[in-house]
């Protein structure tokens, strides 16, 4: 008995992601009560020859009458192709359709789509190769297995599954997803949307290697907040310097944190750095460069005396000599728990972390002496200018003397009378 509540509808459209000669391909899509299937045509069209509202090229182009009269001819066979299947079987689907039009045997075993997890899988493993010879830093590879733990905790959250097949992925599942990361994990919108970014780089493999046709998550616009990044002024770290800690455990995380300060370097380089990490430049002075274990970015930066000092402190230190370091660094967590001792100790109420350090080489340390933000980012071995403007504000202190040089260029005493009379 046939079914009579099974509706078709249809769908013409240029597919941006697949272009020739800067005409997008024209697919057909099909629905049957709301299930969709998709394939593409031979033709081509550009975006301004589509009329979207019609679903069809507009007169104006050549082959507008060709084009549309075959859209049609589709139309119009799967349409009888879904009458006959109905009547003959009950009911039928858009992906059925699609293959019996296409003359794909329908008895034939079709291959099975791929799911959001295999394509993970196939990017991760890949990635993994890639950090083996070096291209790649294990960080990178580590980002994209923790996010695909993410995509699958959500999946299990919100729909009760351990996977999905990639054509079932809808706009809604990454604006879910969005707000799942923000809810549930509680993450900060900067960070949710990092894992965003590699859904949707995932998903933009998954079209370029043919398992979809169109990624979903375009549409989805990632953004990014500056946030506010706490630094250490100059009298700060002069408290610190200066602060009689009698514990040894305490001053040697205040002197690594000092060296941070003054170089800019995280605290998973400085932990890495050997004895001879310490290299003479083309221009005569001691520097350090490493590749940074976030990026794999060199960062190259001229040793300050005060660097230098505590290089030398800690040269024949037991821990140093021991395991070959340049200096004695502690785990991340002892470390961490160290600073906020000092804190309070040294009456800083701002909590001190590896972060700051860095933030503090960028802009009390440099910026605010003067120091251009081209020679600022290289040496933080970024590779945008754009990222260490927002990486390193300019303290108050130094717009204040940039001005007040600008006032004495520009005001002579001349003018200087002048404004007193008007004032």
């Amino acid at each position: 008995m046939a079914s009579t509540n099974q509706k078709i509808s249809f769908l013409f459209y240029p597919n941006k992601q697949r272009t020739k000669n800067g005409e997008a391909q024209i697919y057909v899509r099909l629905y049957v009560n709301g299930k969709r299937a998709e394939f593409s045509t031979n033709f081509y069209v550009s975006l301004r020859d589509w009329d979207i509202k019609k679903s069809k090229v507009k007169n104006t182009h050549k082959s507008a009458l060709l084009i549309n009269n075959k859209l049609e001819q589709i139309r119009s066979e799967i349409n009888h192709l879904f009458v006959l299947e109905v009547t003959q079987k009950g009911s039928t689907t858009s992906k059925e359709l699609r293959d019996k039009y296409l003359g794909r045997d329908i008895e034939e075993q079709q291959p099975k789509d791929k799911t959001i997890l295999e394509a993970f899988d196939y990017h991760n493993l890949k990635l993994s190769e890639q950090v083996k010879i070096g291209k790649v830093v294990s960080k990178t590879h580590a980002r994209y297995v923790i996010t695909k733990n993410k995509v699958l905790a959500f999946m299990q959250h919100q729909y009760k599954k351990d996977n999905m097949p990639l054509p079932e992925m809808r706009l809604r599942f990454v604006t879910e997803f969005e707000h799942y990361l923000l809810t549930i994990d509680k993450l900060q919108s900067n960070t949710a949307h990092k894992y965003i970014k590699n859904l949707k780089k995932i998903m933009n493999m998954a079209v370029g290697l043919d398992w979809i046709p169109s990624n979903p998550f375009n549409q989805f616009k990632c953004s990014y907040t500056n946030p506010e990044r706490e630094i250490l002024n100059q009298d700060e770290i002069t408290i610190l310097l200066n602060k009689k800690l009698h514990a040894p455990r305490l001053e040697e995380v205040r002197d690594v944190f000092i060296f941070c300060c003054y170089t800019g370097f995280a605290y998973s380089d400085v932990y890495e750095f050997k004895q001879n990490a310490v290299m003479k430049g083309l221009d005569g002075n001691l520097w350090l460069s490493t590749l940074r274990q976030k990026t794999g970015t060199k960062e190259s930066v001229p040793l300050l005396p005060m660097a230098l000092e505590i290089i030398e402190k800690y040269r024949n230190h037991e821990y140093c000599t021991k395991y070959d370091k340049l200096l004695p660094v502690n785990s991340n967590q002892r470390y961490n728990a160290y600073l906020k001792e000092i804190a309070d100790i040294c009456g800083i109420t701002k909590t001190l972390t590896s972060h700051i350090a860095r933030h503090t080489f960028a802009t009390t340390i440099t910026l605010a002496n003067g120091v251009p933000i081209e020679t600022v980012s290289a040496m933080l071995g970024h590779n945008s200018i754009r990222t260490t403007q927002i990486y390193a504000k300019v303290v108050e202190q130094k717009v204040s003397d940039d001005m007040q040089l600008l006032r004495e260029k520009l005001f002579t005493k001349s003018n200087q009378s002048l404004i007193a009379k008007i004032s």
